[in-house]
């Protein structure tokens, strides 16, 4: 079994209830570990749309990388993503940060997720769960490159305030 990480999020429709259906579909490919706390965040890149919920979520995989980036695409149109924009509002979005500490270059899949570091929404749910966690291209924990990032704006979500 292989170590992996992934990013969750969601703004569109009901975006706790598109976060937990993603992490009920999971299962038997990936086992859930551990989970972040939810956090509510400004959109990044395209900012005139709906706030997001992101989260990462800690697991165990024997799928091969580009076979598990197939399976998170295939649960992602499943629970009703549709093509956008490039940045653009979602349902769901299911991102690959870490698989154990590989490294890979292919034109389908590069790990680590290459702009994981400068990406708050990303970083401060991952150092919930793996501060210590070494980024193996770039040599700094999750911890330093979140301390190096923006995070103005994220907030813990509280889903009993709904």
């Amino acid at each position: 079994m292989s170590t992996i990480y992934l990013a969750l999020g969601s703004n569109l429709g009901d975006r706790l209830a598109n976060l937990q259906a993603a992490m009920a579909a999971l299962p038997p490919s990936v086992v859930i570990r551990r989970v972040s706390p939810i956090y509510e965040t400004p959109p990044w890149g395209v900012t005139d749309q709906p706030a997001f919920l992101n989260m990462a979520l800690a697991g165990e995989t024997n799928l091969p990388p580009l076979a598990l980036l197939a399976h998170l695409k295939a649960l992602e149109t499943g629970l009703g993503r549709l093509p956008s924009v490039r940045y653009g509002p979602r349902r769901i979005d299911m991102d690959i940060l870490f698989y154990d500490d590989l490294l890979l270059d292919d034109p389908a899949l590069t790990l680590p997720h290459p702009r994981l570091h400068e990406r708050a929404f990303v970083l401060v749910p991952l150092a919930d769960l793996a501060p210590d966690f070494v980024h193996p291209r770039l040599g700094k924990t999750v911890a330093e490159l979140l301390a190096e990032c923006e995070a103005t704006g994220i907030e813990r979500f509280d889903h009993r305030e709904r």
